[in-house]
């Protein structure tokens, strides 16, 4: 699932908050923060700790579904400098996030309670943020932050094996991040996510791929700008059409409480951004996307990306408990293996947070990479046979479908 949550820049100076969630799967595992499952030891029908399976007619069993999901905020890009990395589910309490200082107000405090939750400290210094408690750069940070930690407590307790390794890293030029990435787990290969709150000057790239889709940016003193953006789509191996229709009904629920309008044009929006145009074909079977959405208020917006943010877990998750113990076929994750090769395609081809990021003065190169999978496969014109399990998921990948009506 993608999903991206919003974005603020202000001409040749820029703050952004990011968060990405990277792709699930059942043995079809990638990480734009995650790939999910441990691959198979040996041939034959085997047992997939991973996410997505359901059993073939005939009783074979067939890889199922995966997911990719980012988590953008207030400018959408990833950069970085260095970091520390360490084992940790959460903020360790040394941090003193969980003590209250003598003088402390109740909203400081309540502000470091919330903090102490997160997978780490917060980006932006705690002083700043309660400096400003009700400007829209806080408000997006302690959204990304606290989504950030729930997707990655739902996805170890899944797991059961492997924790998160928690990475923060700061960017010389400004701001930084925090990438999380379970890996060799008992049900995922791997799983990440990451995000990042970085502010400075665009570089002239970075602003000619903003440019590239409308948005009139200037390089040095400009105005100020602010919009939010977002996508969530599933990239299954194989087709099932009950996660298909559970997946994309969560996201529909999210966007209906703000309008009825919204699911049906960003689904749409979804098919057409995902899409491999040297393939014909869509990474995945859709979801929402949505970019550059600057009204009717900021507020109005925000409350609508944490409705977003609030249906990655149950969206996906729910997938993951039922297809975690399902069985595969050497065929199946070969065929998962070339499915990988299209996700990695479109992610350095055409993905713009891919491109935008590695454009950014300072960019965190390991961060942006999350997306990709720890294994893939090319073959010479290879093409499934009719009437396969493998044609049924193309087809749909070449002919969206409406999965809730």
């Amino acid at each position: 699932m993608a999903l991206h949550l919003g974005r603020l820049s202000a001409g040749s100076c820029w703050r952004a908050a990011r968060g990405c969630c990277g792709e699930l799967r059942a043995w079809s595992p990638r990480c734009a923060a995650g790939r999910i499952c441990r691959p198979p030891g040996t041939a034959g029908a085997g047992r997939c700790r991973g996410l997505g399976h359901s059993a073939t007619e005939g009783g074979g069993p067939r890889l199922g579904t995966g997911l990719t999901a980012a988590l953008a905020g207030l400018a959408g890009l990833a950069a970085a400098a260095f970091g520390h990395v360490e084992r940790a589910g959460m903020v360790p309490k040394s941090s003193g996030a969980r003590s209250r200082s003598p003088g402390r107000s109740e909203e400081e405090d309540a502000l470091a309670r919330r903090c102490s939750c997160f997978m780490a400290m917060p980006v932006t210094d705690l002083r700043e943020l309660r400096r400003r408690p009700g400007d829209m750069k806080t408000k997006m940070e302690l959204l990304i932050l606290e989504t950030q930690a729930q997707v990655c407590q739902a996805l170890a307790q899944v797991d059961g094996g492997a924790r998160f390794s928690v990475d923060r890293w700061e960017r010389k030029e400004g701001g930084g991040g925090i990438s999380c990435v379970l890996q060799d787990g008992h049900v995922f290969e791997k799983a990440g996510v990451s995000i990042s709150v970085v502010h400075g000057n665009l570089s002239e790239e970075a602003a000619k791929q903003m440019r590239s889709r409308g948005k009139i940016l200037k390089t040095k003193d400009g105005d100020k700008h602010w919009w939010f953006g977002g996508g969530c789509d599933l990239t299954p191996t194989y087709l099932n059409q009950e996660d298909a229709v559970h997946f994309h009904r969560t996201l529909k629920e999210a966007c209906d409480q703000h309008g009825p309008d919204l699911y049906p044009k960003f689904k749409k929006w979804c098919d057409d951004y995902f899409f491999i145009a040297h393939r014909g074909e869509r990474r995945g079977i859709g979801g929402i996307f949505f970019d550059d959405l600057d009204s009717p208020s900021k507020e109005e917006v925000f409350r609508f990306v944490q409705s977003c943010a609030q249906a990655v877990v149950p969206s996906y998750i729910p997938l993951v408990q039922k297809h975690c113990d399902d069985s595969f076929t050497p065929q199946e994750k070969l065929w998962q293996q070339l499915r990988r090769g299209r996700y990695v395609e479109f992610n350095l081809l055409y993905d713009r947070g891919t491109k935008f990021g590695l454009f950014t003065p300072g960019s965190r190169i390991e961060s942006i990479l999350m997306s990709l999978p720890l294994t893939a496969r090319w073959e010479y014109m290879h093409s499934p046979p009719e009437n396969s399990k493998e044609a049924e998921i193309l087809e749909v990948l070449r002919h969206p479908r409406d999965w809730v009506h």
